[in-house]
């Protein structure tokens, strides 16, 4: 009797799956996660391409989940969209339907999911590792009326939530990293919030993708560049401009109210509420790379322009004008002002070495600040002038350091054996700052790469997450804060299917 038991109980613990016969479109499985209570339903109109799922479950929240999936194994990159509404007014507010990929069947498994609640609250959810609590990156719209069309997209350990607007422009809800094994599960949930409570959602126009395939008809994924900004505080990131363009590396204004940033070589600016890119006149200056700032008082814009010597440092008036050159050997790399406005912080390679010099604003002699072994490079002014903050990997790991404005008394700050740090910009305030962050098996600063922006008091501490991305060079090479110190910006980006 025992043994009848225990069996029973581990059958009612499996996933209970529907009938492989049933025809699930694009789809190979339909089955039950966790505890659901009452027999779900799934039916599939080939005619319409649409699916209308009925089935209860407690919830899809902390380690545990109880809810209906309707999905198919696939491994690699993918694109997953649907027309999704939830049927009725429902009894919790809460109820969910949305897209989900997840890397077992079992209802403590990892996943990650875009979902849309009943009462319009849109988020993307994770749970990073087996039995662990699940997290969450939300925005909230007005409750559905009509059917809300969202994105799921997979690159590597990216995963990243946008509604598709009626005008087919994507708002972007969340990215986040997720550690996700290959093959996983993807498809469509949905769950009533309510274990003995049956609620029904309709996904309309379905539709997986991957970059793989097709690709005879393709010559290849394109590049898509975000500006966005982001919360110091609660981590909310907001799109300012988002493009199938190359661009790099956004300043904000000192008076707080547009973004700076470059594009295939020129300089653009941009309210900070979004709108069209404004085209800065920057003369002969039209190979400008991504080291590019203001001064302190706003006036005066500084660019790293390619000549034939390579890349040498300009001044120009803010609203535009004629470049007067500053460094007179190449290459040198902008990355500092000095608050006073007397002085200049680059890095630039000299008999093979590359390290931080400083030079005065109107030209001159330089100074080198650094001798030390490997590369040093990214130097910008803490807000008093006592310091400025570099990366260096003469340790053998990239990592952050302070030094004297004169560049004595050189102190690494990070030390997190895991990560390689990059361009450290203090903020306005002098209380925190914010860097980007390579995994340690990556070398040098290169594009389209897994990071994460990280934040940690300019006093010492444990470095936070405040952001993980697609990007590296480009990202956030230059001072970007706000002047307020509660926002910072920076450039996102997407390899998507031409």
């Amino acid at each position: 009797m025992r043994k009848i038991i225990a069996l029973l109980a581990v059958i009612v613990a499996l996933p209970q799956a529907f009938a492989a016969d049933q025809n699930l479109g694009i789809f190979e499985q339909s089955t039950d996660i966790g505890q659901i209570n009452q027999q779900s339903k799934v039916s599939y109109d080939a005619e319409k391409q649409q699916y209308t799922i009925t089935t209860a479950g407690e919830n899809v929240w902390n380690d545990t989940d109880a809810f209906h999936f309707v999905y198919k194994t696939i491994s690699g990159d993918f694109t997953l969209t649907a027309d999704v509404m939830l049927i009725g007014d429902g009894v919790n507010p809460h109820r969910k339907a949305g897209l989900m990929v997840r890397q077992s069947l079992e209802h403590n498994s990892a996943y990650a999911d875009a979902i849309v609640h009943g009462d319009g609250l849109i988020c993307l959810q994770y749970r990073s590792s087996v039995g662990q609590m699940t997290e969450d990156e939300c925005q909230n719209i007005p409750k559905p009326t009509e059917p809300v069309k969202i994105k799921l997209s997979r690159q590597g350990n990216t995963f990243t939530y946008h509604i598709i607007e009626k005008d087919n422009t994507l708002k972007l809800i969340a990215t986040k990293q997720v550690a996700l094994q290959n093959p996983a599960h993807v498809g469509l949930m949905v769950c009533s919030h309510e274990k003995d409570v049956q609620e029904t959602a309709v996904f309309s126009n379905v539709k997986i993708t991957s970059p793989k395939k097709g690709a005879e008809n393709m010559s290849g994924p394109i590049l898509e560049s975000t500006l966005e900004t982001i919360n110091i505080e609660t981590g909310k990131r907001k799109i300012i401009y988002q493009a199938k363009e190359h661009f790099e590396a956004p300043n904000w204004s000192r008076d707080g109210k547009s973004l700076i940033f470059n594009q295939g070589g020129k300089i653009y600016t941009i309210d900070v509420n979004g709108g069209k890119p404004q085209l800065i006149d920057t003369g002969f200056a039209t190979h400008c790379n991504n080291d590019h700032g203001l001064s302190p008082d706003g006036k005066q814009f500084v660019v790293s322009h390619h000549t034939e010597k390579g890349s040498q440092i300009f001044i120009l008036p803010s609203k535009g004008g004629e470049p007067k050159l500053v460094t007179e050997l190449a290459p040198s790399y902008w990355h500092g002002w000095s608050p006073d406005g007397k002085t200049l912080a680059y890095c630039a390679e000299r008999n093979g070495q590359y390290d931080i010099y400083t030079i005065p604003v109107e030209g001159g002699k330089e100074t080198r600040l650094t001798d030390a072994p490997g590369l040093d490079d990214g130097p910008d002014y803490s807000p008093d002038g006592k310091y400025i903050y570099i990366n260096s990997e003469r340790t053998g790991l990239m990592k952050i350091w302070r030094i004297d404005a004169d560049g004595k008394n050189q102190t690494q700050i990070t030390t997190d054996p895991d990560y390689a740090d990059w361009f450290a910009h203090p903020s306005p305030d002098g209380k925190w700052i914010i860097f980007v962050s390579f995994d340690k098996s990556v070398k040098g600063h290169p594009a389209n790469k897994d990071v994460a922006l990280r934040l940690m008091p300019v006093d010492g501490g444990k470095p936070k997450i405040i952001a993980e991305l697609f990007g590296g060079q480009g990202t956030i090479n230059v001072p970007s804060w706000s002047p307020d110190s509660k926002y910072a910006a920076f450039v996102s980006y997407r390899l998507i299917e031409q």
